[in-house]
């Protein structure tokens, strides 16, 4: 059974600035991981983040798209079985990663 993956509003401007070909293969990643985005320690797909750049985003998961340098940072909630997407973003500078800190505080996720 899959996820109900479910977006914040700010990930449609993320996808605008990402080229076509690489949106696709996000999409087809978000859709995998949406199988099962729950930690690995639970048997699914998901990277549990941490602490990262002075960001806590404890709580926060992760795909990573090693060959194209993007990350996907996503919440989960278990209650509704919905995926929340917090950002699309690159690796570079852990721009992803801050970004996706603002966004939590912002979003109270």
């Amino acid at each position: 059974m899959s996820w109900k993956v479910a977006f914040l509003p700010e990930v449609a401007d993320d996808i605008k600035r990402i080229d076509g070909s690489i949106v696709a293969q996000i999409r087809k990643g978000i859709e995998k991981v949406a199988e099962n985005p729950l930690p690995k320690s639970e048997g699914g797909y998901g990277e549990p983040l941490g602490h990262i750049g002075g960001t806590n985003l404890t709580g926060l998961y992760k795909i990573k798209f090693r060959g194209i340098g993007q990350r996907v940072v996503y919440a989960l909630k278990r209650t509704e079985t919905e995926m929340f997407v917090v950002v699309i973003g690159m690796r570079e500078d852990n721009e992803a990663y801050r970004e996706a800190g603002l966004r939590r505080s912002k979003h109270q996720l």
